[in-house]
């Protein structure tokens, strides 16, 4: 074969990353979750290899420097590290591989297969460390996107590219909820992850949440409350960097995870071992320079956009906590699941009324504007009144508000209900509005951008 026909480019992208000088140190003390070490020369973030006697080798990240000395916290259990222990700097901070075979596929913090269906075959690396887009350039949020949950896509409308909250405390029906959207929604892809996630709850939202169906256009990214605490700070970047690249790729991406409280309880633990002093409630202040960081390198770009659902573990059903008080003055909304409502079967536990998407009225026509407004005014004077009307104080005909509200009730919580099971497309959910509020909409309201084709079709009137 002629040399000048043979594919020499891998191999000269091979020598370009390669690094010919290996920095070393060794181990000098570990303490609790930190190791430390004499070098090697290396910055923030530089993934290392620790050498271990056994003849296994170990991944660590580099999170502090102090002088000469290195600290370092491991990808997996320190048991078996010794003093004296190589470890050996790379010179880059840790990189996902990204590509369209990721589809389907189940991977740690660390980018590693761990579903058994064999090894990745990556187009390019993304780093898990990135910028947030230029804001100054962001495309504006003007086109809806469906979940098929009808309590969202009627009263809290999301746009493509919008980021919201899914607050709510243990057991209220989070993965659920997020299960049924991956499912559902009318996005290209899936990026999920589930960060500190018990062991058992992984599989079990793979095979009952998520469904065969769901699988084949998502990408999971799992990290075990019992692995280190790096591996809980990276999966939620490593899963960010997967939405990156297919949002570069020009594709509408659904990103889901589970849940920001215990990437900033990783970013925490990490801090605190490092020396940093604690500030608000236990929190280090990395931890909340941490959460706007990761947020808003969601959203859109002059390719694709990523839409993105955060759920927040509350503690105590404490929705204003310092974690749950952080995330809500980002995002671009906040939905409020309700244990009353969970108690109730009502699933799913949405809280309408407590519950706000930002870019609602952005992405819906005026019509449909006018059927939501309605829809949540009722439920508003039924709730204001719930105990006069549920303890016989409330005599009807007093108050044609009230009456009006008081009929309307069951309607409105029939709507709002949903099985996990059951998925509905925009023009189903708007139709069961239009009926239930006795508002017709117009043909506009029903387009992905309802305000742009509310001007097409007046302009068109015009002429």
């Amino acid at each position: 074969m002629a040399l000048d026909s043979f594919n020499f480019e891998k191999y000269f992208d091979q020598v370009a990353e390669a690094e010919p000088i290996t920095y070393v140190g060794y181990v000098t003390a570990v303490k609790g979750l930190e190791i430390m070490s004499k070098g090697p020369v290396a910055q923030i973030g530089e993934v290392c290899t620790l050498k271990l006697p056994d003849g296994n080798s170990l991944m660590a990240e580099v999170v502090g420097l102090n002088d000469s000395t290195v600290r370092l916290t491991a990808y997996g259990d320190t048991t078996g590290i010794e003093v004296g222990c190589e470890v050996v700097g790379s010179g880059k901070s840790l990189q996902v591989p990204v590509g369209w075979s990721l589809l389907g596929r189940t991977i740690n913090a660390a980018g590693k297969p761990i579903d058994g269906l064999g090894e990745l075959v990556p187009e390019t690396y993304y780093p898990v460390i990135a910028p947030a887009p230029d804001s100054m350039k962001k495309p504006l949020i003007n086109r809806r996107i469906t979940t098929g949950v009808k309590a969202i896509d009627s009263m809290l409308t999301m746009g493509k590219g919008q980021r919201i909250g899914i607050f709510a405390g243990s057991g209220v029906g989070k993965s659920t909820l997020l299960g049924s959207i991956a499912r559902n929604t009318n996005a290209d892809i899936n990026v999920i992850g589930l960060v500190g996630e018990r062991g058992k709850e992984v599989p079990e939202f793979i095979n009952n949440d998520l469904g065969s169906e769901g699988m084949k256009r998502s990408v999971i990214v799992v990290a075990t409350g019992d692995e280190p605490s790096i591996c809980r700070l990276r999966a939620a970047q490593v899963c960010t960097a997967i939405a990156e690249y297919f949002r570069d790729q020009g594709k509408d991406v659904m990103l889901m995870m589970d849940n920001v409280t215990r990437f900033a309880k990783a970013q925490r633990e990490i801090s605190l071992s490092n020396g940093e002093p604690p500030a608000q409630n236990g929190y280090p202040p990395s931890v909340f320079d941490a959460i706007p960081k990761l947020l808003e390198r969601t959203g859109n770009n002059d390719k694709g956009s990523i839409t993105a659902f955060y759920a927040v573990l509350v503690d105590g059903d404490d929705m204003n906590e310092p974690i749950a008080d952080t995330v809500r003055g980002v995002l671009d909304g906040h939905i409020v699941l309700s244990r009353k409502l969970a108690s109730a079967y009502h699933y799913p536990a949405i809280d309408v009324l407590a519950s706000v998407s930002r870019n609602a009225t952005d992405v819906i026509g005026r019509t449909t504007r006018k059927a939501v407004a309605k829809t949540r005014e009722l439920m508003a004077i039924y709730q204001n009144n719930a105990q006069m009307i549920n303890t016989g104080i409330y005599q009807k005909g007093n108050s044609k508000s009230i009456d009006d509200a008081i009929d309307f009730h069951d309607k409105v919580e029939e709507f709002l209900k949903q099985e996990r099971d059951e998925g509905f497309s925009m023009k189903e959910t708007l139709d069961m509005l239009s009926a239930l509020t006795e508002i017709e909409l117009p043909e506009t309201d029903y387009e992905e951008n309802p305000l742009e084709a509310e001007k097409l079709a007046a302009s068109g009137n015009a002429e």
